[in-house]
């Protein structure tokens, strides 16, 4: 496996890049969505997170308070299911409550468990589907009805996964995940009229404390179907939401950016059997 680059070698953001705005990130408390907004905290920006694990939040807002210029002022903290509606409408509201807006929503919070199509159960597909489809959905549409359409102004970012061959191994999670990237294409043509860009990631296979859960042969398997020859990491995704909520994209909406080290494009997905 060849080494991932240094996390110092991606820091080329102008500081303050973000003064003055307001981010919020599902499933803040780890992985891509706490390393998103360390970045975002590092370059100015007041950042909300959230999650369903209380003590992952106060660890996270631990950590990001050390980075951030104005300390524990500039974050944010909320125990929240995407699933549920009246959990979401609440913490999008204590997130406009505390910092005024939200400029920034990065929908990163999601789940899966791999397995063979015919073992996922009615209510196991039925579960991802919620929680990556319509608990994104949930929170979209309170961001953007709470602040940004009243605002006429915004920035989302969907984070999705490698599903341009399919999800062989988690069909529940490709389904869902199709889902979100076509939301992203339809919100992006509805809601320019309100300034509001709208666009997804979809991260191969990454280094994160999600993908060390799945058994080892899966993570090798992925990395040995990736041309580069080693898993990303969550560095590089949070470097790649960070451009597009930056100005330097600010005529890029409806767009994936495939973060997957041409994996989409070459090898197998999934061992069948001879």
């Amino acid at each position: 496996m060849r080494d991932a680059p240094s996390p110092e070698s991606q820091r080329i953001f102008q500081p303050g890049l973000f003064d003055g705005q307001v981010a919020f990130i599902t499933g803040g408390g780890s992985g891509i969505g706490l390393t998103t907004a360390a970045e975002l905290v590092r370059l100015g920006a007041r950042v909300a997170i959230c999650g369903r694990t209380p003590e992952k939040l106060e660890a996270a807002r631990a950590e990001l308070a050390a980075l951030a210029p104005s300390g524990a002022d500039a974050i944010h903290t909320a125990a929240c299911d995407i699933r549920e509606v009246d959990q979401v409408q609440r913490t999008v509201a204590g997130v406009v409550e505390r910092f005024g807006a939200i400029d920034i929503l990065v929908n990163n919070a999601g789940g899966q468990f791999p397995s063979p199509a015919q073992h996922i159960s009615a209510n196991g597909f039925a579960a991802v589907v919620k929680n990556n489809l319509l608990g994104t959905w949930n929170v979209t549409r309170e961001v953007a009805n709470q602040t940004m359409i009243p605002r006429q102004r915004g920035r989302i970012v969907m984070v999705i996964a490698n599903i341009y061959r399919g999800f062989p191994g988690m069909a529940h999670t490709g389904a869902a995940r199709a889902g979100v990237e076509n939301l992203t294409m339809s919100l992006s043509v509805e809601w320019s009229q309100f300034g509001i860009l709208v666009n997804a990631v979809a991260p191969g296979v990454i280094i994160s404390s999600g993908t060390m859960r799945y058994p080892p042969e899966i993570l090798a398997r992925g990395i040995r179907g990736t041309p580069l020859k080693r898993g990303g990491t969550v560095d590089e995704v949070a470097a790649s939401i960070v451009f597009l909520v930056s100005p330097a994209a600010q005529y890029i909406t409806g767009a994936t950016l495939r973060i997957d080290g041409a994996q989409s494009l070459w090898g197998d997905t999934w061992g069948l059997p001879e």
